[in-house]
């Protein structure tokens, strides 16, 4: 390609508070349309807002993670545009004065760091929810109101896979800081992405092409990559590029024309007359900072010092009910590598098989960990461990209820005990050991088999090979 892309991204959060930016609504999300609402959210006449003061919390705790400039007093403004989803014709927002400002966050590519810059992040209201139909549209006010926090990125990112891991990296601390569920399938998290090419070299920037409400991961490098390729194509036509708003459309894998802008919008932004600038004082800032919950790098970190592998890492804190779990199996002592490998592979084949989440196992993760123990404690396989642990998981018993109904015993690892049995096996099957001296490997499984039917399936597999093996060697 002979064209750099300049791309900046623009994430709106929704926050997980109890009640509205503004106003003392329920902020829930799936309920009844137009059911959580009050004068305010419509903009009855007459009606004040009310600053959510958790909603404040988090914002400071989103702008610390991602190593910003606080502002310890809060400044609202308007912002002024008629639409049907803004039923009061303006929206409150933070324009001058960002409770964040000059911030960066760091992702990882092709094993390298690399350090993109963040310019604001502000508080302000959601919009209602508009549903289309062919003839009309209905207006959910529901989400109105709803707290948002802002996130803008400086232009700093080149294509679309550090876009992605840029915005994956906010996910994890919006959901790990306890701020928002994350989830973007639902609206928690949109992503607007800005981008323009420009020959390799020039520092100018190239005309700006924007890209609205992308709602997954995939989706934003997929469509990146395509609008790279489109301007690019029309670029070496000798073309120009439209200054654009565009949408994704996933069922083509294309980004698709919306509308062409030709000036910029003028919001008529003021003061918001309804609210005075509110002091923070240090105490409310540091003591926020401080409750915040570990985020997502600081466990990844501290997972890998137990001995995790980074896959495994990344797999349990894909979900932080998982982690969660996870974390609950380590006072039983056991071995974190161990209990994580249980975790990724038994207990979500397990959710899969039923179809559940992990905080409807209703399973202690302090048994997981005893389980995983058994191994070391009582010499059994981890083939015994699982079957142990799927019998508690099926019928809600204990460990030693489900040991002695799956009649399941101590592994026998004895070197006398074993030798014993070998030296049956090899003595009864003269055949086999001809085989083995002639090349054929498989006669050794067969010997394994029978050194454990000898010793009532006791004998420890890894020690019956070994003491085989050196056994074979002398005959």
């Amino acid at each position: 390609m002979n064209f750099e892309a300049v791309i900046g991204l623009e994430i709106h959060v929704e926050m997980k508070t109890r009640s509205k930016m503004f106003s003392a609504s329920p902020n829930s999300f799936s309920r009844k349309p137009n059911s959580e609402v009050t004068v305010f959210d419509m903009a009855f006449p007459g009606t004040m807002p009310r600053l959510n003061k958790e909603a404040v919390r988090m914002a400071i705790r989103v702008a610390n993670a991602l190593h910003m400039k606080i502002d310890h007093e809060l400044h609202f403004d308007r912002k002024n545009y008629f639409y049907p989803d803004l039923p009061k014709g303006f929206q409150i927002t933070q324009q001058r004065r960002p409770i964040g400002s000059d911030g960066y966050l760091e992702i990882r590519k092709n094993g390298a760091k690399k350090k993109i810059g963040i310019e604001r992040i502000h508080m302000e209201e959601d919009t209602c929810k508009q549903t289309h139909f062919v003839d009309y549209t209905l207006l959910d006010y529901n989400r109105a109101g709803v707290p948002l926090v802002e996130i803008v990125s400086r232009p700093e990112m080149h294509d679309g896979y550090e876009a992605m891991k840029y915005v994956e990296a906010i996910r994890n601390i919006v959901v790990y800081s306890g701020t928002s569920d994350g989830k973007m399938e639902e609206g928690s998290l949109r992503c607007d992405v800005n981008i323009s090419l420009r020959p390799f070299g020039q520092k100018e920037f190239g005309t700006k092409v924007e890209i609205k409400n992308l709602n997954s991961l995939k989706n934003i490098q997929e469509a990146i990559e395509f609008e790279r390729e489109r301007q690019s194509a029309l670029l070496l036509k000798g073309e120009k590029i439209r200054q654009e708003t565009r949408r994704y459309d996933e069922s083509r894998g294309e980004t698709v024309l919306m509308r062409v802008k030709t000036d910029a919008v003028d919001y008529k932004y003021f003061p918001e007359p309804n609210i005075v600038p509110v002091k923070l004082s240090d105490e409310f800032v540091e003591d926020a900072i401080a409750t915040c919950p570990e985020l997502y790098d600081s466990k990844f970190e501290r997972y890998l010092a137990l001995g995790l592998a980074e896959k495994d890492a990344e797999i349990i804190l894909s979900s932080p009910d998982m982690a969660a779990y996870f974390e609950g199996t380590l006072p039983s002592g056991c071995e974190a590598k161990e209990a994580a490998n249980f975790l990724i592979t038994e207990i979500n084949s397990y959710l899969n098989k039923k179809g559940i989440a992990i905080g409807e196992l209703g399973f202690d993760p302090l048994e997981l960990g005893k389980i995983t123990l058994l191994g070391k404690k009582e010499k059994l396989t981890h083939r015994q461990c699982a079957d142990i642990l799927f019998k508690c998981l099926d019928d809600h018993c204990s460990i030693d209820v489900a040991k002695k109904e799956l009649h399941i015993e101590a592994m026998v690892d004895d070197e006398g005990a074993i030798l014993s049995f070998v030296t049956a096996a090899l003595d009864a099957n003269p055949q086999s050991i001809a085989d083995y001296k002639a090349g054929k490997e498989r006669a050794i499984s067969y010997l394994v088999g029978q050194v454990m039917k000898l010793s009532k399936g006791k004998a420890k597999p890894s020690a019956v090979m070994a003491k085989l093996r050196e056994e074979l060697a002398k005959r």
